[in-house]
């Protein structure tokens, strides 16, 4: 991944993620990955462009067409870095889970 600030720049637009969310169902075109928004294809090229500068696409070139995909280490690193958010929110709520338990053996008249 070359840079999670960049990657998420890129995702901050919704146009991408939807670029992103058609490429996980499998490799497109940029004609066909223009199809469904209003937008001219030199546009859907600059996205790509973006999505490719921030390692969450690759493209390859097939005859006259360039086919575009997902990079898998370029999610790996957004979902690593999202992967350790949602270990250090759980260890939050264990501990919340655990001031609350010991609250509750304390004063078990307070429970309901």
């Amino acid at each position: 991944m070359k840079n999670l600030d960049t990657a998420f720049s890129a995702l901050a637009d919704p146009t991408r993620r939807a670029i992103l969310a058609r490429l996980a169902l499998g490799e497109a075109t940029v004609m066909e990955l223009a199809k469904p928004f209003a937008m001219t294809q030199p546009a859907v090229s600059r996205h790509l462009k973006i999505l490719d500068q921030a390692g969450l696409i690759v493209r390859r070139v097939d005859g006259t067409k360039r086919p575009c995909r997902l990079a898998p280490d370029g999610v790996a690193a957004i979902d690593q870095w999202l992967g350790m958010l949602r270990d250090t929110m759980a260890r939050n709520y264990d501990r919340l889970d655990d001031v609350l338990a010991e609250m509750t053996a304390t004063n078990p008249k307070d429970t309901p």
